[in-house]
């Protein structure tokens, strides 16, 4: 009976984005038991006249009903959904719906990556759908200098320069728009970073006379604030950055002298504040290259880190028990990658993707390669899509929301 209930909504949903003004039923099913009651309530006592669509949104099921069953399609669907009238608009824009999934544990991951200095794309896994990204309006300098990308909660910040100073630029998803994001405390590129939930940290790097830097700070989406993080124990820079078990990770780089090759980690705990250096964290890189390297290519899926070894073509495991690695498989074929540069290595959903050029009948492609770990042997991996684009990666970034 539950499930028929369920199915009866999701028609009437269907229906009603279809024809929404074909309905004038104007029912509030008060008694309707959702986790938006007590969203709504405060709001509903101030109220003395309310508009029936931005009431109910969709007339036979009423507002909570509406949401409940909106928070549940993908948000493929949410640009068509923004199209039906300006109540599910704004429903869309003003972020509510993105606020209430992360509530339920409702997440969605995306690739976002650029293979153009002026574009940006976006790749949905779920149903294998290729999106362009509005062009940034920022200043040429710009676009082709040297950046970093990272995504936080519902925005896609994107770390350049300008003339004489640095630059954040940042993609909404709720808006499909780029703007001017607040600067740091202090300016630096080549960091490591990575972000949970509507959090991110930014670690080492170098600022804009060059200086290899141990600090860090924290930004977060929900105030659009940095605030400074003490220093890590070693400055690095063109060093990575991962979140395992609730803590942020910082591995690999070069150091302060600008020549040596740090093979340490540092473990930041948020509740104590307070770095731990991990000797040995990094696996060693390729020695013999006279070409300046990628920082380490990681990822972390279910706690479980990871390492794309370049140069051997060659995916590994960290285990943490002994602080080591163990090899688990080969790499996919990538043709276009230049000491590590040009290709993405994430975690996605459930899955690693490794994400970059090749060759197919004759032309350049980029690739979207993915990998469900288990321990059932070697990595079998999966060809998503395939597409003819620019196919050397210059930033990738995967937003979970």
């Amino acid at each position: 009976m539950h499930q028929l209930e369920e199915k009866e909504k999701q028609i009437m949903l269907r229906k009603s984005i279809e024809n929404p003004n074909d309905s004038q039923d104007k029912e509030s099913h008060k008694d309707y038991n959702s986790p938006l009651q007590s969203h709504n309530q405060g709001n509903d006592k101030k109220k003395t006249c309310v508009d029936p669509d931005l009431s109910s949104l969709i007339h036979p099921l009423g507002r909570d009903i509406s949401i409940n069953c909106l928070l549940r399609l993908s948000r493929s669907d949410y640009g068509s959904i923004a199209a039906v009238n300006h109540h599910f608009r704004s429903l869309i824009r003003t972020g509510e719906l993105y606020q209430l999934r992360r509530k339920l544990g409702i997440i969605e991951q995306w690739v976002y990556f650029s293979c153009d200095p002026f574009e940006w794309e976006a790749f949905d896994p779920n149903r294998g759908r290729w999106m362009h990204l509005p062009r940034m309006n920022s200043s040429e300098l710009f676009m082709l200098s040297d950046k970093e990308s990272l995504a936080v909660g519902t925005n896609l910040l994107v770390f350049g320069r300008e003339i004489m100073t640095s630059a954040i630029y940042k993609y909404s998803i709720l808006t499909n728009e780029w703007t001017k994001g607040i600067e740091m405390n202090t300016s630096r590129c080549l960091f490591g970073s990575a972000s949970i939930g509507e959090i991110a940290i930014l670690a080492g790097g170098c600022d804009l006379q060059g200086n290899i830097l141990k600090s860090a700070e924290l930004y977060n989406l929900d105030t659009n604030q940095w605030e400074i993080l003490p220093d890590m124990n070693t400055a690095r820079k063109m060093c990575s950055g991962v979140f395992m078990d609730g803590k942020f990770y910082v591995l690999g780089g070069i150091g302060a002298d600008k020549t040596t090759k740090l093979t340490s980690g540092e473990e930041f705990d948020l509740k104590t504040r307070k770095w731990r250096e991990i000797p040995n964290m990094c696996p060693p890189q390729n020695e013999t290259s006279t070409y300046i390297e990628a920082p380490p290519l990681i990822a972390v899926l279910n706690n479980i880190l990871y390492v794309a070894d370049h140069a051997k073509q060659e995916i590994k495991r960290y285990v943490n028990d002994n602080n080591s690695w163990v090899t688990i498989g080969r790499l996919p074929d990538l043709a276009f990658s230049v000491n590590g540069w040009g290709i993405a290595f994430r975690a996605c959903g459930n899955q690693l993707f490794v994400i970059g050029g090749s060759t197919f009948d004759g032309r350049r492609v980029l690739e979207v390669n993915a990998w469900v770990p288990n321990n059932k042997g070697a990595p079998q991996w999966n060809l998503l899509a395939r597409r003819q684009i620019e196919s050397f990666v210059y930033n990738c970034s995967v937003m979970g929301c």
